[in-house]
């Protein structure tokens, strides 16, 4: 049998993807703990920050925020509509477009997830300076992969 040696290039712990992906799942597992406190899966959490962030907004726009598609998001909206934490009616301007606004207990779980960041850096181990720079670095990649994958989808 031969055996052959796989390029450093093509060896899992060399792959970008690899882990951006293993991170962000390990990062999701540090913030479970906390969410399962408030009553919030992950998504649904991303989802509050935004609204609690913009008071406001279409489907669309919360899809934009988060870089997910309508498909993946009604269902996590009418899970938090059966919650109690939205309400989701038809904008009167335009019938085809759906506003989501925060009900009272919408509002009220934001002062339970006020010491969730502080938990996260502190699971980390990472300085805040260091989280910072990391983080800057992260929007700066996403925003490049965004745009390229934009441009590529154009073609």
């Amino acid at each position: 049998m031969n055996k052959q040696t796989t390029a450093p290039e093509l060896l899992i712990e060399n792959q970008l993807c690899f882990t951006i992906y293993a991170c962000s799942r390990e990062i999701t597992k540090l913030y479970q703990p906390n969410l399962d406190k408030i009553g919030l899966t992950y998504s649904q959490y991303l989802v509050m920050l935004v609204l609690w962030e913009r008071q406001q907004c279409t489907v669309k726009e919360i899809g934009e925020a988060l870089y997910l598609d309508s498909g993946t998001l009604t269902p996590l909206l009418k899970r938090l509509q059966a919650a109690g934490l939205i309400i989701r009616e038809r904008s009167l301007q335009d019938e085809r477009k759906v506003l989501i606004s925060l009900t009272e207990q919408g509002w009220a779980l934001q002062s339970e997830a006020l010491c969730i960041p502080s938990k996260m850096v502190e699971g980390t181990t990472m300085s805040g300076g260091e989280l910072t720079d990391l983080l800057a670095q992260f929007k700066n990649l996403l925003e490049r992969v965004h745009e390229a994958n934009k441009a590529t989808s154009k073609k």
